[in-house]
């Protein structure tokens, strides 16, 4: 089949916290930011590689789909996401960073729900299209300093905090995410300070606060990556929600 392919690491069905309604996640390998913290190491490669846990066989991760391929997987449910008010949702990884591939699958995807997950770290002109082409867009937001941010993710955030403010002014429908690290990003002063740069946002849905999951290293020697967090995992993250509720920002904490 022509057109591009996608690597694909893993196709969740029945996901629950990855949009509204029961929805199938699509998560898409390779992504730009090396974060600390993150949970999902085999999607930073954006190449298939084999992941060797310490009991059972090797496993794959990652495999080339062709759009249609994966639209057909996807329309499978498109009644059962229209009844539950669910949809599809684009993960990672980055996966803007394979948006020819996920657009493809996007224009076929009619009549379902489809939301992004993204840290927002993707040229301009990719994450304005991705605006128009989604339904929901969910940003990562890990940290309003600049540099915390590179400290912990290997990468600054003005591109990052660029894509926020276009949100902020636009028309499509957005959550924004906060990873709370312990001792990295959960003071009262960054919270207070991401709360004012959301303040008056129309298209805001909510803020979600997802807590540090200490299980999140447990993944890192089967893909064969340092774990290497630079803060104290057992700690437990502060979630300061006052500052968004002061503001009139709704605010879940996971």
């Amino acid at each position: 089949m022509g057109g591009p392919k996608g690597i694909v690491f893993d196709v969740k069905e029945f996901a629950l916290y990855d949009g509204p309604g029961i929805r199938t996640t699509v998560f898409m390998k390779g992504c730009p930011l090396r974060c600390s913290w993150c949970h999902n190491p085999e999607g930073l490669s954006k190449e298939p590689q084999m992941l060797l846990p310490k009991e059972g066989p090797p496993r794959l991760s990652g495999q080339a789909w062709d759009a249609g391929d994966l639209a057909g997987r996807l329309l499978k449910h498109r009644d059962f996401y229209q009844m539950s008010g669910g949809g599809v949702t684009f993960s990672g990884g980055e996966p803007l960073w394979q948006w020819p591939f996920v657009r493809e699958v996007l224009d076929q995807l009619e009549g379902v729900h489809t939301a992004v997950e993204t840290s927002g770290h993707v040229p301009d002109e990719v994450f304005d299209e991705a605006m128009k082409a989604f339904d929901l867009v969910m940003l990562d937001i890990k940290s309003v300093d600049d540099r915390t941010h590179r400290k912990f993710t290997g990468s600054g955030n003005a591109r990052i905090l660029s894509h926020a403010r276009a949100l902020c002014a636009g028309k499509t429908p957005f959550i924004i995410r906060l990873p709370l690290i312990p001792g990295v990003n959960d003071s009262l002063e960054n919270m207070e300070a991401a709360a004012w740069f959301l303040k008056g946002a129309k298209q805001l849905v909510r803020v979600e606060m997802l807590p540090y999951h200490q299980a999140a290293g447990a993944k890192y020697g089967m893909a064969g990556v340092l774990f290497d967090p630079g803060f104290d995992t057992n700690r437990q993250p502060r979630a300061h929600s006052e500052p968004f509720k002061r503001l009139g920002i709704p605010v879940i904490v996971f």
